[in-house]
């Protein structure tokens, strides 16, 4: 008991910081809503203390299906702290700053090519914007993407290698997701699969699309309230973790409808298997 409370405690600190990041590193100067910052991170603290102490589960899915949420958590609080010493290097350049630059224009000038998510980003920049701002998004949107490709290759690692979740012992279907209810809805393995798919295709098509959705809809949303940096950050963070959580999530699904289609194998080998004994 002790030890969960304090995991649920470290956790929110996490969250906390990763939440706070941006206006901790970035000027005093570029902060507007200092306030509304550290509520946000109080209330995404408490939250996650309450959802990590408690024995029964809520909301938080894979909660005891390590390391996906782990994952996760690393690849926004990298990509977040990425893109704040991306920003920072505007206005309070240093060598770290410029270490953290200089990977980010190699990766947004690799990954900015047609057609593709970076340069989709940067189409949705107003056009008399400054030079050095669209170094920057791109900069910071092909940071984000790369980390979130990573991590989705080290996840699908996990699952083809390291055999998970079974690695970790038996996968608690009620703890594990708490928002799926398995007793409706027809078979589980069915709906695991066809979840899990949705959420595949979603991932790999929202890192396009949201870029369009936000162009289309430019008369109502003007794009340069992006440009502020702590709005480019979260903006891009967003766009480049939310696709790749949802990915995620698709592949660990499928991977649980398949444990559970082969164990369904195994049962019924076994019982053939007694009657002609």
């Amino acid at each position: 008991m002790v030890a969960r409370i304090l995991g649920a405690v470290l956790r929110g600190v996490l969250v906390a910081l990763l939440i706070a990041m941006p206006s901790i590193l970035l000027p005093h100067y570029t902060i507007r809503s200092g306030e509304m910052v550290a509520l946000m991170a109080l209330l995404a603290a408490l939250l996650t203390i309450a959802e990590y102490s408690s024995t029964f589960p809520s909301f938080v899915e894979f909660r005891d299906a390590p390391p996906i949420n782990r994952m996760r958590f690393v690849s926004l609080f990298l990509i977040v702290l990425s893109l704040s010493l991306i920003a920072k290097h505007m206005y309070e350049p240093s060598n770290m700053t410029a270490l953290f630059s200089g990977l980010g224009y190699l990766l947004g000038n690799l990954l900015d090519f047609p057609y593709s998510p970076v340069r989709l980003v940067l189409l949705v920049l107003p056009q008399n914007v400054p030079i050095e701002i669209v170094q920057t998004a791109r900069a910071a949107a092909g940071v984000a993407y790369m980390f979130t490709l990573i991590t989705v290759l080290s996840f699908q690692f996990s699952i083809r290698v390291l055999n998970w979740p079974i690695a970790n012992g038996a996968f608690n279907v009620w703890v594990n997701l708490p928002l799926f209810d398995p007793t409706t809805g027809g078979d589980v393995v069915h709906r695991l699969h066809r979840d899990g798919r949705i959420n595949v295709m979603l991932g790999c098509l929202l890192p396009f699309a949201i870029p369009a959705f936000v162009k289309l809809a430019a008369d109502i949303v003007d794009p340069a309230l992006l440009i502020p940096p702590h709005t480019m950050i979260w903006t891009i963070a967003a766009w480049a973790f939310l696709p790749a959580s949802m990915l995620m999530r698709g592949m660990a699904m499928l991977r649980i409808a398949d444990l559970i289609e082969e164990k369904r194998r195994k049962a019924y080998a076994n019982s053939e298997a007694m009657q002609t004994a």
